[in-house]
């Protein structure tokens, strides 16, 4: 596979990918972004939403809830507060996250930061399909 960069995903419960990627799409806060070989230096954070990895065996996706992800030429970092592969998402799981960042909205949180996080969750949810 011509033209790929080296992609890590690790959260602070594990490391759930390490390939050779074609690209990677972030759901980065300011908005959704696309990495391949050669991209410009880049240091974003991450929005709740699915990240998807094209490597020669297919497309991988996860579910982030935030974090961070470098970017580089040859590689793509991604420092998840909270990772899970899409094949292993539940329903229940789906959502506890949407409650905890529910329960943030009115716990002295920024009011606005908050309702974005739990539409967010929201979109990703459908994204993920549940």
């Amino acid at each position: 596979m011509a033209g790929t960069l080296q992609f890590d995903l690790v959260s602070p419960e594990r490391r759930l990918a390490s390939l050779a990627a074609s690209e990677v799409q972030i759901p980065g806060a300011d908005g959704d972004l696309t990495a391949m070989e050669g991209h410009a230096p880049t240091i974003t954070t991450l929005r709740p939403g699915v990240l998807k990895v094209a490597s020669s065996e297919g497309v991988k996706s996860f579910v982030v809830t935030g974090g961070f992800a470098e970017i580089t030429a040859t590689g793509v970092s991604v420092l998840a507060e909270r990772a899970v592969p899409v094949e292993e998402l539940t329903a229940a799981l789906v959502d506890q996250l949407v409650a905890d960042a529910t329960e943030a909205t009115t716990v002295g949180a920024d009011k606005d930061s908050a309702d974005k996080i739990v539409a967010d969750l929201a979109a990703m949810r459908t994204a993920a399909g549940f």
